[in-house]
């Protein structure tokens, strides 16, 4: 009776320490100077499929192959898988660990007793070693919080993995639809250009105009000649990184030859109180890095204290005969108590580190939120700006294109000077090249959106 009594109080005992856990509990923050994050990580219902908004085939199909077929998104998705089999790995300390075993030892001259000399002895072993750490101030339970706030920062890093990739395959799409468009548009002024030289050569031959005038259509033309060459370079590498995401050699897209950059049929609007930071997997990376970090201070204070670690076998001892009954049934127990109380000083800097790593991650994740807030700031703004540019440099292309139908006509008539007609034609290059400069910004301007919402905007 007064066994049962001790063992109840040592168990009662154990489990009252065992429940104790030295170091700091991690509270998240809720709150960033005048921000408010206290929203938990939520991946964004549109992520998967904002893009459709575009109603482009193409970018549909670029996009739905590179999420299956790109290698980092892989890697990435692997790492979650190992993340938390490490974390799986470390919960599993909380409880005994046992092994069986079956050996054999021969030995001679076991004893320096003179009646052991020449002898041989044989023995058999068969049976479960088991060991257990109690954790008694909580290192092991620190751990695992640490391995799981670690495993749940590899999941966020995934998502994120899928909006920079989505992002990157729609951004390079828009380039390579950028560039065909602005080749297009050299193809279509060398035509023009060619047209007003084919003028000029008629009048030169009636002597109507002059060799100077010849020669200053000849350095337009070969002026816009030179820009094709740039234009498909800039084909080529926007192909080129297309096919590195889909993880596919290069030149085997076959997009079509039709220029086409895709824009939206609804605008884009943010929601009044909706906490957009949730949908941030940046921000709930540092988030999880900093609750892993505070554990981590747990983790070294523990060494603080005496570590108690019970090791034990159960099983059967024998001679050469290799008898298994109750008499060579054998057993141990062998509590061990550690303490490093000679290294304290080495143990209270490790704790330094540990706490400066928290401060450090503290301090990474205050500065992520300003990050996206602001850059959600900037995304918006600069998208609006741009859709102004747009309107303006598309009202300007036509106001280009009629003062060269009037100035090609006037020519013509005679009643015109070559001057003007040169003016207008190098106006009309200029503004209609850059009206396809500014509708491939406007597109990635528009992704940018939602790269930086992380994919939790909505079209209205």
């Amino acid at each position: 009776m007064r066994n049962t009594i001790k063992l109840s109080a040592i168990a009662v005992l154990v489990a009252s320490l065992s429940a104790c856990a030295v170091g700091p509990d991690y509270q998240a923050p809720v709150k960033v100077a005048d921000i408010r994050i206290d929203a938990p990580y939520q991946r964004a219902a549109q992520l998967q499929n904002w893009w459709q908004a575009f109603d482009d085939a193409a970018l549909n199909q670029l996009i739905s192959r590179a999420l299956v077929e790109n290698r980092n998104l892989a890697a990435a998705r692997a790492n979650v898988e190992r993340a938390y089999a490490v974390f799986r790995d470390a919960n599993n300390d909380l409880l005994p660990k046992g092994s069986l075993n079956t050996g054999y030892q021969a030995s001679e001259n076991g004893t320096v007793a003179a009646v052991d000399d020449g002898v041989i002895s044989r023995g058999y072993s068969s049976g479960a070693n088991l060991s257990w750490d109690l954790d008694l101030f909580g290192k092991i339970r620190r751990a695992t919080e640490a391995f799981d706030a670690q495993a749940q920062q590899a999941d966020i890093l995934w998502h994120d993995a899928q909006v920079q990739l989505i992002s990157q395959v729609a951004t390079s799409y828009g380039e390579y639809r950028g560039a065909q468009l602005r080749l297009l548009v050299a193809e279509q002024n060398l035509q023009n250009l060619e047209q007003s030289r084919a003028i000029v050569l008629a009048r030169l031959e009636a002597g109507m105009a002059s060799e100077l005038e010849l020669s200053q259509i000849e350095v337009q033309l070969h002026q816009v000649q030179s820009m094709v060459p740039a234009y498909r370079v800039a084909l080529l590498t926007a192909d080129a990184t297309l096919s590195a995401l889909l993880a596919q050699k290069p030149g085997t897209l076959n997009l079509g030859a039709v220029p086409h950059l895709p824009e939206l049929k609804q605008p884009v609007a943010v929601v009044e109180g909706e906490n957009y930071l949730r949908y941030r997997a940046d921000v709930a990376s540092s988030e999880r890095l900093l609750a892993a970090r505070t554990a981590e201070i747990g983790i070294a204070t523990a060494d603080l204290y005496p570590n108690l670690s019970v090791r034990g076998f159960l099983g059967f001892i024998s001679g050469p005969g290799l008898a298994l009954n109750g008499d060579t049934q054998s057993w141990s127990v062998a509590p061990t108590l550690s303490w490093q109380a000679a290294d304290l000083g080495s143990v209270k800097a490790r704790i330094r580190q540990a706490q400066a790593s928290s401060q450090i991650a503290l301090a990474q994740f205050e500065q992520q939120v300003f990050n996206a807030i602001n850059e959600m700031q900037l995304a918006l703004n600069s998208y609006n700006l741009s859709r102004e540019q747009q309107l303006s440099t598309e009202q300007q292309w036509q106001a280009s294109n009629k003062a060269v139908q009037i100035a090609r006509n006037r020519y013509n008539a005679g009643s015109g000077d070559f001057l003007s007609l040169l003016d207008a034609e190098r106006e009309l290059l200029r503004s209609r090249d850059q009206l396809a400069v500014v509708q491939q910004q406007s597109f990635n301007r528009l992704v940018g959106i939602y790269r930086s919402f992380g994919g939790g905007i909505q079209l209205i």
